[in-house]
């Protein structure tokens, strides 16, 4: 199945957008998947064509401000929780999404839950890939000093900090034509790095996590909890009170993966996340 790439213009905002459709029409509810920083939409590149051969529509937007998203300044765009549920909710009315699944990863993946909890309607299944679920939750050092004063304006302007991440997160190298797809922003204008350095300083962690830790007590769609084994910035732990807490969530370990699951070791992501989400295809 080829993933198709395109853009997608909502209000002043440009969304690069990679799908891909199943070859017939289906009646199953289509699929959306987000990314965390400092990657993009590109890391579900081998997931996406998975979910259109079992016959859903699979969407992976870069958020604004990523990827080959438009990165506005931050005087247009907040770069806040609350401004990117908003802009994610724009963009599904554009795309004519109404009831969707949902999967998210990373620090990033605390917005995609927050925009569940708000609109739990909406949502058919849920799957989270290693997303803060506790205030335990922090930013691992390597992260937070690049929203710091000064320091951050410099980091983030660094190319080879999407090696450092991607690769910091986990057990593996990322090759180097995949590493080449991630920096070309960072290396195409200084918009990529102020965008990242935007999104580290107003990503309000605390306050997002202490809605999610109660906000999923009364959930009432499937969840399911795909945690990386080899995640050195959030523990496997988080996973489990999560769950213990949430009525319909399943637990699944991924050994020998890291944070970014889906770039680590997509087949491992694939084996849980498809039949997850087949089982409520009738």
């Amino acid at each position: 199945m080829a993933v198709e790439e395109r853009l997608v213009e909502v209000g002043p905002l440009k969304w690069f957008c990679r799908e891909a459709n199943p070859m017939n029409s289906t009646d199953k509810p289509p699929v959306l998947l987000l990314h965390s920083f400092p990657s993009q939409s590109y890391s579900w590149r081998q997931v996406l064509p998975a979910l259109a051969e079992q016959g859903f529509r699979a969407i992976a937007p870069d958020w604004p401000g990523f990827g080959f998203s438009a990165k506005p300044d931050k005087r247009d765009f907040a770069y806040t929780p609350d401004a990117f549920v908003g802009a994610l909710a724009d963009l599904l009315q554009a795309l004519e999404v109404e009831r969707f699944s949902l999967v998210v990863q990373g620090f990033l993946g605390a917005v995609g839950l927050r925009y569940a909890l708000q609109n739990p309607d909406q949502i058919e299944r849920l799957a989270i890939f290693n997303t803060p679920l506790s205030t335990t939750a922090k930013l691992p050092w390597k992260i937070q000093q690049m929203g710091l004063p000064l320091v951050g304006d410099m980091m983030t302007q660094d190319p080879l900090l999407v090696d450092r991440l991607l690769e910091g997160g986990g057990p593996y190298q990322v090759a180097d034509k995949d590493l080449d797809v991630y920096r070309r922003p960072f290396l195409k204008s200084s918009d990529a790095g102020r965008s990242l350095l935007y999104t580290l300083r107003n990503l309000q962690l605390p306050t997002a996590t202490a809605e999610i830790e109660p906000g999923f007590a009364n959930w009432e769609r499937p969840i399911l909890v795909a945690w990386g084994m080899s995640d050195p910035w959030l523990p496997f732990s988080m996973a489990e009170n999560f769950t213990k807490a949430v009525p319909d969530a399943e637990l699944v370990k991924l050994e020998e993966v890291g944070h970014y699951a889906q770039e680590d070791w997509y087949e491992k992501v694939n084996e849980v996340l498809l039949p997850f989400l087949r089982r409520q295809s009738h």
